[in-house]
C-alpha cells in the first residue's frame, strides 16, 4: 500500500486499506480487505465476501499448502455470491524466491484455466506486478459492472424512449 515491503512478519485476521489511483484517466478509491485464511476465520470471512466486489485470490508460490487452499475459497466466494462467476484474479505472490519454489508457474496457469480466471506471478518484495494484479481485477469489475448492467436494461424497441445513463 506504501510502495515500501516490511521485513517482519505480522499474520493477517483483518487488515484494510484506502488507496487513491486512476483508472482509465479516472480517479478511484480502493478499499481493500486483506483477510486471514486460516480455517477458524471462515465465518468473519464470509461476511466480507458478501461485500466485495472482486477478490485477488493469493497463495505463495513456496507454499503449495496455501495454493491447494485457492479452490476452496473460490468455491466459497462463487457460494457466497450465489453466482456462477464472479471477479477473480490468481496471484502467485513471492515469485522472486525462485529457489523456494514449490509451485511451478505451469501449475498456477492450469488452475487458473480450471477456475477460469486470470494468472499472475508477483512479488511484493521487488514490487512486480503488484500494481498490475490490482488493474487487472478492476477491470474485471468493470466488465462485470457493464455486462450485468447490460443484461438489465429495458428493451429499447418495447420502450424506445429510454436511454442509458452515462456511467
Amino acid at each position: 500500500m506504501q510502495s515500501y515491503f516490511v521485513t517482519d512478519y505480522d499474520p493477517t485476521i483483518e487488515d484494510s486499506y484506502t488507496k487513491q489511483c486512476v483508472i482509465d484517466e479516472r480517479p478511484a478509491r480502493l478499499d481493500i480487505l486483506d483477510t486471514a485464511g486460516q480455517e477458524e476465520f471462515g465465518a468473519m470471512r464470509e461476511q466480507y465476501m458478501r461485500t466485495g466486489e472482486g477478490f485477488l485470490l493469493v497463495f505463495s508460490v513456496t507454499d503449495r499448502g496455501s495454493f491447494e487452499e485457492i479452490y476452496k475459497f473460490q468455491r466459497q466466494i462463487l457460494r457466497v455470491k450465489d453466482r456462477d462467476e464472479f471477479p477473480m484474479i490468481l496471484v502467485g505472490n513471492k515469485a522472486d524466491l525462485e529457489l523456494q519454489r514449490q509451485v511451478t508457474q505451469e501449475e498456477g496457469q492450469q488452475l487458473a484455466r480450471q477456475l477460469k480466471v486470470t494468472y499472475m506471478e508477483a512479488s511484493a518484495k521487488i514490487r512486480m506486478n503488484v500494481d498490475q494484479a490490482f488493474h487487472e481485477l478492476l477491470n474485471n469489475c468493470v466488465k462485470q459492472v457493464t455486462k450485468t448492467w447490460s443484461q438489465h436494461q429495458p428493451n429499447p424497441e418495447i420502450y424506445p424512449t429510454m436511454r442509458p445513463l452515462s456511467v
